[in-house]
């Protein structure tokens, strides 16, 4: 079969491209996800009862700003990896930019803090399951997202497979933050985005079976 027969042929009944057709299913999949971990962690655990009072501290809302710029550079990554031949070089920059942000603020606050207090605005109370609990919670965002993804065009599979595992763990941190009561820079710079590279790096290992056409 010549080339332009086999382009005619794929070309048969197709319509035109939806408008942000791309944008509409990842914000179905990402509302999905958040709705899957919310009901995940109110099965085990609970909203935290003093969470009016946190909402008046500025670290509150530094953690809240910083995981919802993880799940803003997340998602840019999802799209661009979700179209062939898109270019992803500032994809990278995007996401390491805030977790670079919160090193240099938990970095000063380590060297401003007695050293006998070090430890504790690092491990906080919660540090022996808080990534893992991120993890649990991603599930239902991953399983969501990489619904999402499939549907679409990812011609790397491995990097689309990381991108919305990060989205997704991005997704359960944000719902995380309604129970944890960790707010310090040095805890969450660290242990939050360890929570958030555990379904990444699974989704590294499961994107070529997953998302391959």
């Amino acid at each position: 079969m010549k080339t332009d027969d086999l382009i005619s042929l794929l070309a048969t009944g197709a319509g035109a491209v939806e408008s942000h057709a791309a944008e509409r299913r990842c914000a179905k999949a990402m509302a999905v996800g958040a709705i899957g971990a919310l009901l995940v962690m109110l099965s085990m655990l609970s909203i935290r009862h003093d969470l009016a009072d946190a909402a008046m501290l500025p670290m509150f809302w530094l953690k809240i700003g910083f995981v919802a710029s993880m799940v803003s550079a997340s998602l840019f990554a999802v799209l661009r990896l979700s179209r062939p031949g898109a270019r992803i070089d500032w994809v990278a920059r995007l996401i390491a930019a805030p977790v670079l942000v919160m090193w240099v603020i938990a970095a000063y606050v380590l060297i401003q803090a007695d050293p006998s207090e070090r430890s504790d605005l690092f491990y906080g109370s919660t540090s022996a399951y808080c990534p893992f609990l991120i993890a649990l919670f991603s599930v239902p965002a991953f399983v969501s997202v990489t619904w999402a993804m499939k549907g679409l065009a990812p011609t790397r599979p491995r990097l689309a497979g990381f991108a919305a595992g990060l989205l997704s763990g991005a997704i359960a941190a944000l719902v995380y933050c309604l129970h944890c009561p960790e707010i310090e820079a040095p805890f969450v710079g660290f242990w939050y985005v360890l929570g958030m590279l555990i379904p990444a790096g699974a989704g590294a290992v499961l994107g070529r079976a997953l998302l391959r056409w």
